[in-house]
């Protein structure tokens, strides 16, 4: 079923039925384990050791599905991480993706991958899995992302997973599920939210952690930027071919903007906050997106369960103001989460300390890049023996994105709860390169929502 269909004609509520794809964990244990208490103490933050490099140790491969950009970014991340690193399988629904992945690491990297390593089709995952890998890389749009992530930690694979992680709501429970599973198995996931393994927001976030700010009171997040891309179809291409190449543009393959970026921005505030916002109200519009079913902006205000007040704002158009950050406000003063911390009156009480080069000039940015440095956490923590599991976190804020997404489409407050019960499953029931079966139309919220 289309989250359309679910919304207006069933209703995405009260279906118990669908809580069965979160498995033998049950809501109860995800609604108790998703409540993040705020930590108190440096030593309780549970940080990455953020390390330069990766230790050495035996040799890792890794597999990659999701051959664009940023799966074949992340592939090369991960080899840039440490010692002995190789991606020794590719797999995509299409060859020339699949090809041109393949060359890049050549081209970068001197690693070649063989032939019989390289594997095309929807049911690539599993060729990869099954292809001696010991980390499985999975940068699919994000509608594929719980079904792989369940087979790769069946295997007994570590992941690396893009962000989102989902795209409905059953989807992100699915990943709940077996981000336990994971746990249980002593198996690492990392899961692409960036800022969590960048050094400047660990500095601010231990700070705010230990009262720098005080209690916080209200928060912002904002993804204001211009439009993506998009790709016009070709007459050799089948409709599920040029969806999937113009995958950003279609909310059942990446959950609309709000969910497949502003996700960044929201898990932010979720860190900072240590919960999560438990209802929303909120509206968006369709202004100059020239292909898909999805909205261009979004305003959401999210409510934390103390009552505290989220404003979360995303915007894909060209030609606007642009802001991409998070601001949290507390009692003792406020912080932009990312590199400052101000006393109440707007005096700088910390900031962070950028490095210096060798011309006594201080760099912009981090010692390492984030996009490295969450691979360099990920293997050190397999070659230590220490796991990490950032997919429950992840999953949380897409499943809170997806919140904000169904308020704005139907004009309606939406909780988390009714998140946590809903039925919405996104997308065709069969993937095959033919025609995609499902509503296409553009959402128009309130009394007009026809779904």
């Amino acid at each position: 079923m289309n989250e359309k269909e679910g919304l207006s004609r069933r209703g995405f509520l009260g279906k118990a039925a669908a809580i069965s794809a979160v498995g033998a964990v049950g809501v109860s244990a995800l609604v108790s384990s998703c409540s993040n208490k705020a930590a108190k103490k440096t030593v309780e933050l549970n940080l990455p050791p953020l390390l330069d490099r990766a230790p050495d140790g035996p040799v890792l491969k890794a597999g990659l599905v999701g051959c664009g950009g940023r799966g074949t970014g992340a592939a090369l991340n991960f080899i840039e991480a440490g010692p002995n690193l190789q991606v020794v399988a590719l797999g995509d629904v299409f060859e020339d993706r699949l090809q041109g992945a393949r060359k890049k690491i050549k081209k970068k990297t001197g690693q070649e991958i063989a032939d019989e390593k390289c594997f095309v089709g929807f049911d690539a995952i599993e060729k990869v899995i099954d292809a001696g890998v010991d980390v499985v890389i999975l940068a699919t749009p994000p509608k594929f992302r719980p079904e792989m992530f369940e087979a790769a930690v069946k295997a007994r694979k570590h992941v690396f997973m893009e962000k989102p992680v989902a795209v409905d709501a059953v989807g992100a429970r699915s990943i709940m599920g077996t981000a336990k599973k994971a746990e249980a198995l002593g198996l690492c996931v990392v899961t692409g939210t960036q800022r969590r393994h960048q050094r400047d927001y660990i500095e601010v976030y231990k700070q705010v952690a230990n009262g720098a700010i005080g209690d916080i009171v209200s928060a912002n997040c904002y993804w204001n930027g211009g439009k993506l891309w998009h790709r016009d179809p070709k007459a050799e291409w089948s409709e599920m071919e040029y969806m999937i190449r113009n995958w950003v543009n279609w909310c059942w393959l990446s959950g609309d903007h709000i969910v497949e970026q502003h996700v960044h921005n929201i898990d932010v505030i979720n860190w900072f906050t240590g919960k999560h916002p438990v209802k929303a109200v909120g509206f968006g519009s369709r202004q100059r997106r020239v292909t898909g079913d999805q909205f261009d902006n979004f305003s959401i205000d999210f409510v934390l369960d103390n009552g505290v007040h989220v404003h979360s704002m995303c915007r894909q158009v060209n030609g606007c103001k642009n802001n991409v950050s998070e601001y949290v406000r507390g009692t003792k003063g406020y912080s932009n989460c990312r590199n400052t911390i101000w006393t109440p009156d707007g005096a700088e009480s910390y900031k962070y300390p950028y490095p210096v080069n060798a011309n006594g000039e201080r760099a912009r940015n981090v010692k390492i890049s984030p996009y490295v440095q969450e691979h360099i956490d990920l293997v050190t923590a397999i070659r230590t023996g220490k796991p990490i599991n950032e997919a429950e976190n992840t999953a949380i804020a897409t499943m809170v994105a997806i919140m904000g997404r169904v308020s704005a489409y139907t004009g309606k407050e939406v909780t988390y709860d009714q998140m946590m019960n809903s039925d919405m499953l996104l997308g065709p029931k069969v993937y095959a390169l033919g025609n995609v079966d499902i509503p296409k139309d553009i959402p128009v919220a309130g009394d007009a929502y026809k779904g």
